[in-house]
């Protein structure tokens, strides 16, 4: 999210990282081809690049105080989070859809924490966030990594 880099607003460098979230999420729509394919790799990575831009607006509109513009983002985040979820379950018989959905509805309300955080200014707060949400996000790969290698495990034979 580009307050986690950038809580004072636009500064050099911000585009780059931008494009350096949004290239994480075409690393791991690849990361999935090798397994279902580059249909689902390209849906996923679109998924997820929907998630950055999302986050994204959410971050301006909670940075200018409007408030109504924020329900609004973060309803469509939440969908957004449902469609990766149905996606993922959708995918693999061994990831449940509200397994995922409580996992990603976690992840939405730690970055929410750590956003709010940034714009009280409240860093202790901000670490806190950023601790949680790290290990959440570890929960989430770990989780997801469990459900391909249990799907595929002739892929992964040490």
């Amino acid at each position: 999210m580009l307050l986690q880099y950038f809580p004072g607003g636009e500064v050099e460098g911000q585009k780059q990282v931008l494009a350096r979230l949004l290239k994480n999420q075409e690393d791991i729509g690849n990361a999935i081809k090798p397994v279902y394919g580059e249909k689902a790799g390209n849906k996923l990575t679109d998924l997820l690049k929907e998630h950055i831009v999302i986050a994204g607006k959410i971050v301006d509109a909670a940075k200018s105080g409007n408030e109504v513009l924020v329900k609004q983002l973060n309803k469509e985040w939440y969908r957004n989070a449902d469609e990766i979820a149905a996606f993922l379950s959708g995918a693999n018989p061994y990831l449940k859809n509200e397994n995922l959905k409580n996992l990603l509805y976690i992840h939405l309300k730690l970055v929410t924490n750590d956003v709010t955080s940034s714009i009280a200014k409240n860093w202790n707060g901000r670490i806190v966030s950023i601790d949680e949400g790290v290990t959440h996000i570890i929960l989430m790969a770990d989780t997801i990594s469990a459900g391909v290698v249990k799907q595929f495990p002739d892929k992964f034979k040490k």
